[in-house]
């Protein structure tokens, strides 16, 4: 016995120096992050810098060869990286708020604990917020592996002068949350409408005589909820336990592998300086003529561009006319993509490109 609390005392040791020796890195780390600091806000460069994060996340993870959970470095190194932004500047976040909104989720995930999160309204709210200066970066739903496209997105990418600097894919599990007990209590049953389109199985099946309600986001269903006797809403799990609320049903989501995209935006664009795959948002209007779609996908074609998404929204200035949100693999200095996209503009009414970042893991 004697010799085995030895040996785990000196384990135990090697472990107390392995420590210092990493809080000791952190303190070098941070006095260069301060270096860095000087340099940014004398050049006036963001502080929030998606690509050089991913490129340090990806040579990260091809030194740990998976022997240290990779799903675990990232979250450790994402707090890292919110700790160095805060050192740098106190940056504030809008999301759909309130608090525990998948959004907000999403923005949690990408900036860490150490950012100000600012809970808006609207989407529009976080557009405006953003256009005005009030708030540094944005996070915004563009679309879900369920229910599409998020329409209102991409409407306002087209209204206001913004950059998409990074996206993030996140799994969205819905549940029935109430101060009830029983399923068979529930009168009216509160949510997004993006999460009451997700779920329609179970509720046709388990609250088909229910009253629904639409809410701008399932964190409002779940206040709602509070002041409302034999309601229920479709909410996360965080704003069940923010809200002090039971869990009726879990993960009832129609598809299990049920994932929603989000964009980050700022009022600068990246860089596009790494050697990082990357990803190009366009919006643009055609002709209405015959083949004027054709001419328009052509050179995607012809100089080799992976387009991954085309989703086509009313103008909403004249009966039947679209515009056309393309997603495409590659960066707008890529010579290829230059080539292509002088031929798109001259067979366009209108181009706007939102932006190139890096294309994130599809899952």
């Amino acid at each position: 016995m004697k010799k085995e609390n030895s040996d785990l005392t000196k384990l135990r040791n090697s472990l107390d120096k392995i420590d210092k020796q990493i809080i000791s890195l952190l303190h070098k780390r941070v006095e260069i992050v301060q270096k860095v600091k000087k340099l940014k806000q004398s050049k006036n460069i963001s502080i929030y810098h998606a690509e050089r994060e991913k490129i340090i996340i990806d040579n990260l993870l091809k030194l740990n060869q998976h022997k240290f959970p990779d799903e675990s470095l990232v979250a450790i190194y994402s707090e890292i990286f919110s700790v160095s932004r805060k050192i740098q500047d106190d940056i504030k976040i809008g999301f759909l708020g309130p608090e525990a909104t998948y959004t907000h989720l999403a923005a949690q995930k990408t900036f860490g604990a150490q950012a100000s999160y600012v809970p808006l309204y609207s989407i529009r709210d976080i557009f405006v917020e953003l256009d005005s200066g009030h708030i540094d970066y944005g996070v915004v739903p563009i679309e879900n592996s369920t229910e599409g496209v998020v329409g209102y997105t991409l409407d306002l990418l087209t209204d206001f002068n913004l950059f998409i600097l990074n996206e993030i894919y996140l799994e969205i599990s819905h549940n029935i949350v109430s101060k009830e007990k029983s399923l068979k209590n529930i009168k009216i049953l509160y949510s997004h409408s993006q999460a009451i389109g997700q779920c329609r199985t179970f509720i046709e099946n388990n609250l088909r005589n229910v009253k629904i309600i639409e809410t701008s986001s399932t964190a409002e269903a779940a206040k709602r909820v509070l002041k409302k006797r034999h309601s229920a809403a479709i909410a996360s799990k965080l704003a069940a336990q923010l809200y002090k609320l039971n869990i009726l049903a879990e993960k009832i989501n129609d598809n299990l592998n049920n994932y929603t995209r989000f964009l980050i935006l700022g009022k600068i664009p990246n860089q596009m300086k790494q050697k990082l795959k990357y990803k190009t948002s366009l919006i643009c209007g055609i002709k209405d003529k015959p083949g004027a779609l054709f001419e328009l996908l052509e050179p995607f074609r012809r100089f080799k561009i992976n387009m991954s998404k085309i989703e086509s929204r009313p103008t909403k200035k004249k009966a039947w006319e679209y515009m056309f949100f393309i997603d495409f693999i590659g960066k707008l200095t890529d010579k290829n993509v230059q080539k292509a996209l002088k031929i798109i503009d001259d067979k366009t009414t209108y181009l706007k490109i939102l932006g190139s970042y890096p294309a994130a893991k599809q899952v």
